[in-house]
């Protein structure tokens, strides 16, 4: 079966295309490589020694996309492409909106054109907003702190209604908490470009003495230790729950909804402690102003995943952190 990764190059996408090629599925990759590199292609085929076709290309060009489900004989997507940064979104709302929705709007439009049905959307707990009630099932209420988390919440929407109208489709939806984490064999893992937005690329960089220290936003959240709380999920952990979600896809019509959490919160700073204990370096850290768009906790019930996909995570917080620091170890 041939699959289009969107954002393959990405970080939750190339572990991904390593899982598909793992599982036997033929895929094919493209992406704009503005926050990835063109060395993560040829790491996908090292770490898999398996070949694929990847196309430098903005999601957003219908016309070249085209040519590409033509000449790739595309079967079904698994959609990452999109920017994913929650502070730049705050500032940069725009440039979210745009992007995000276009990228999607032009991918739907060009699978119907060649009568692809099968889709797996890469959403966010972001939609769930400020959560009214912990853990988070997928039934909670939907609402965004954030032009990043209104993106998606948006484009979940847009599936929902392009569903209403071809019922003969598969869309699956996963809502991802905070992935973090490498591949086994640490030829990938997060390295985004310039100033890191997320908490485990900035420990990383902290340790490896790129950054002088963290700053950590906010310690009067209401939690145990008064620095926000997520439910951290080991990359490859989240990259198997897309093959479960495609064995899903391949069964079953309709539209579903999943989380892809561990079900458990870790506070901040209980992260970077575990960083500390499990490689043996230092995280020097300072206290800073609350980040606008941010929320006090964020957890899963990943309960339905385990009972519709067969998915649980596997991989333990000491696993993640240890994981990720070895990927830029390996990288020197």
């Amino acid at each position: 079966m041939k699959i289009l990764v969107t954002g393959g190059a990405g970080y939750i996408g190339s572990h991904t295309a390593v899982e598909l090629l793992k599982a036997g599925y033929e895929i094919t990759i493209v992406d704009n490589l503005s926050n990835s590199s063109i060395d993560v292609i040829d790491s996908i085929k090292e770490i898999t020694n398996k070949d694929f076709n990847f196309y430098e290309l903005d999601v957003k060009d219908e016309d070249k996309l085209n040519e590409v489900f033509v000449k790739e004989n595309i079967e079904a997507v698994i959609h990452f492409a999109a920017f994913k940064a929650v502070g730049e979104s705050v500032e940069k709302p725009l440039k979210y909106y745009e992007n995000n929705l276009e990228n999607t709007i032009s991918l739907l439009k060009v699978m119907q054109k060649n009568n692809i049905k099968k889709i797996i959307f890469s959403s966010s707990a972001c939609v769930y907003g400020d959560p009214e009630e912990l853990p988070i099932k997928e039934t909670a209420k939907l609402t965004t702190t954030n032009p990043y988390g209104a993106t998606k919440h948006m484009i979940e929407r847009i599936l929902k209604d392009v569903y209403k109208a071809e019922t003969d489709l598969s869309v699956i939806i996963l809502r991802y908490f905070n992935p973090i984490g490498s591949d086994s064999s640490y030829k990938i893992g997060e390295n985004p470009k310039g100033i890191p937005n997320n908490l485990m690329p900035f420990i990383v960089r902290v340790a490896n003495r790129e950054i002088d220290h963290l700053n950590i936003f906010g310690d009067d959240y209401d939690t145990k230790d008064g620095t926000g709380v997520r439910d951290y999920i080991h990359v490859t952990d989240l990259a198997i729950g897309h093959i479960k979600a495609l064995e899903k896809a391949n069964k079953d019509i309709g539209i579903f909804v999943y989380n892809l959490g561990t079900g458990t919160g870790y506070s901040v700073l209980e992260m970077v402690k575990t960083f500390e204990k499990v490689n043996n370096v230092k995280v020097p850290y300072e206290i800073t102003k609350r980040r606008d768009g941010d929320i006090a906790a964020c957890y899963a019930d990943p309960s339905l995943a385990k009972e519709e996909l067969g998915w649980v995570a596997t991989k333990t917080l000491e696993d993640m952190c240890y994981d990720s620091y070895q990927y830029i170890i390996n990288r020197k």
